[in-house]
């Protein structure tokens, strides 16, 4: 192929980068890659540029609120380029709300910034969290699981369904990391399964999420992972986190600040066996990896993600 131009990242990027030999899971006839979450930072940067210089990072995604808090360099426009061009560029979201039913003009604004966005990159879908964020004027931080009713799905398929008409791409739901209790962490695989169904949707199965609802209501992994509609994944989330103490509890938490724990990495091969997504992307917060020692950890669990899914290269 051509030579690509990127600014600030080298040569490694002419490479066409190689997909997944599949393996045991070959049998979905997909290949499958492995890639990065797209940060901003200069320390990001850095610290993937070996990874990229390599040609081993297969796909990207793009938080599209991370380019509208600060322009985009002109290294990470070069990325997305690439990225795009190669039909390996996919989209998520963090602000949209999706299951908030009195927000028009929150959702108003940001599908028109996410469709600006969408006329200039090649992207493959998009997607956003299971939960919702607030209404019009009221904001609550992170997304937040809704309560178990049948509104909540009347809601995320109205909301899910504009956006797919709205952008003409793929739409996909994240699981989410928090539950409010037992019968919630029960209740979210079935909801977001019914929204998914409703508007021919993808799962961004985020393995870390799955393993903070396990171990914080003391529920089996595995039996949780297979609640949600593995068939339907396309997307596959893998980060860290950490550890908040609330008296004499404490909490997972899916911060996206530390090194991948090994019981993710052991979901990620039970996940794996049971089906096959076309992307699988590590997630770490670019201002973590500014020293070396967090720059060496974001690179070996890249590695071994690569290895998890059955090749060294993405």
């Amino acid at each position: 192929m051509a030579e690509a131009a990127v600014p600030g990242v080298t040569s490694g990027l002419t490479q066409t980068p190689r997909p997944i030999a599949l393996g045991d899971v070959g049998r979905y006839h997909r290949a499958m890659h492995v890639g990065l979450s797209l940060m901003l930072d200069d320390a990001f940067r850095d610290a993937a540029m070996p990874l990229f210089e390599a040609g081993k990072v297969g796909a990207l995604e793009y938080g599209f609120e991370l380019g509208w808090a600060r322009p985009r360099p002109a290294w990470a426009g070069g990325l997305l380029d690439f990225y795009g061009a190669q039909g390996r560029l996919w989209g998520h979201g963090v602000t949209y709300s999706p299951l908030s039913e009195d927000a028009p003009l929150r959702h108003g604004e940001w599908m028109a910034q996410v469709e600006r966005d969408c006329a200039a990159l090649q992207l493959q879908g998009v997607s956003e969290h299971y939960g919702f964020m607030g209404v019009d004027g009221v904001n609550v931080g992170a997304p937040l699981p809704p309560p178990p009713v049948p509104e909540v799905v009347e809601a995320g398929t109205a909301a899910m369904g504009a956006l797919k008409r709205t952008l003409g791409l793929p739409v996909g739901l994240e699981n989410l990391a928090m539950g409010l209790s037992p019968d919630d962490v029960e209740a979210q695989p079935r909801l977001l399964s019914q929204i998914l169904d409703a508007v021919d949707g993808y799962l961004v199965l985020d393995l870390h999420n799955l393993w903070c609802q396990a171990v914080n209501f003391g529920v089996d992994p595995i039996a949780l992972m297979d609640a949600y509609p593995l068939a339907r994944t396309r997307v596959m989330h893998v980060s860290g986190g950490s550890w908040s103490s609330h008296g004499a509890v404490q909490l997972r938490r899916d911060t996206h600040d530390g090194r991948v724990p090994d019981p993710v990495f052991t979901l990620l091969a039970e996940a794996l066996s049971r089906c096959t997504p076309q992307v699988v992307l590590l997630e770490q917060l670019g201002p973590t990896l500014a020293d070396s020692e967090g720059a060496r950890g974001y690179r070996l669990d890249f590695e071994r993600l690569c290895e998890t899914c059955g090749n060294d290269v993405g």
